[in-house]
């Protein structure tokens, strides 16, 4: 895509560097033509980093309207993003910024993020922290969060972060015996909760995230939003602390 958008970037490049009157590209003979694209040609090998800034330029743009169409994608799912009713919520239920995730047991780098998304919250303390089950990476992926969210619904919040914390460090396969393992230590019903996973109150919660990450053009795990910014990708903690500030400090 970008080297295709190369040889329109040089000739605006060129353009815009000389004056409005300068030049008039529909009354150039063919000769004259030729003669321009030449000395366009000419300063571009002469100076390729205008072709770099050319495209820094562009990505700019891009991204700024990017940003921009994230804040409305936010403003028009905010409901399903901050109050769906079925979402754990941790950190300060008060706090001045909610950093959404959408996560899948079985991502490495949902895994490399968990211990720096806690730490934002806890040393921050002003972050509320709402958890999405996304799974989206195969049958595991399924299995762990249904039984993740059939915790919630039988257990309550406490057994749901203990369950949710167990089957991020887990690195086994996950069966329905791996589960009972995880879960049996805790001292949760297991039996009442293996049986509520492929219900329809547990389908329903993982088909809402589903459907909500497709609006919000989310394909992979992690994915944050903090307060009206979309994150797509695994941010370092610095970053999202960086976030946080200028959020707080526009």
């Amino acid at each position: 895509m970008k080297r295709a958008l190369i040889p329109a970037l040089a000739l605006a490049t060129a353009l815009t560097a000389m004056p409005a009157t300068a030049i008039d590209l529909n009354a150039m003979s063919d000769a004259e033509r030729e003669a321009f694209r030449a000395e366009i040609r000419a300063y571009l090998l002469d100076n390729p980093e205008v072709i770099m800034e050319a495209v820094a330029v562009l990505e700019q743009r891009e991204a700024a309207a990017q940003a921009e169409a994230d804040v409305e994608l936010v403003k028009a799912n905010a409901d399903a993003l901050f109050d769906d009713g079925h979402s754990w919520v941790g950190g300060n239920p008060e706090g001045d910024i909610t950093l959404v995730e959408f996560m899948d047991y079985r991502c490495g780098y949902c895994r490399r993020a968990k211990p720096e998304v806690t730490d934002l919250v806890q040393f921050d303390g002003n972050i509320k922290l709402i958890v999405k089950e996304f799974p989206i990476l195969g049958e595991q992926s399924m299995l762990s969060s249904r039984f993740a969210i059939a915790t919630k619904q039988v257990a309550g919040d406490d057994m749901y972060k203990a369950v949710h914390d167990a089957l991020m460090e887990f690195k086994g396969d996950v069966n329905a015996t791996a589960l009972r393992r995880i879960g049996e230590p805790l001292g949760l019903p297991v039996d009442e909760i293996m049986a509520r996973m492929d219900s329809d109150a547990v389908s329903d919660v993982i088909a809402d995230n589903h459907a909500l990450g497709q609006r919000l053009g989310i394909s992979g795990t992690p994915s944050f939003v903090m307060q009206d910014q979309m994150l797509r990708g695994y941010v370092p903690l610095a970053d999202m602390q960086a976030i946080a500030e200028e959020i707080r400090n526009p």
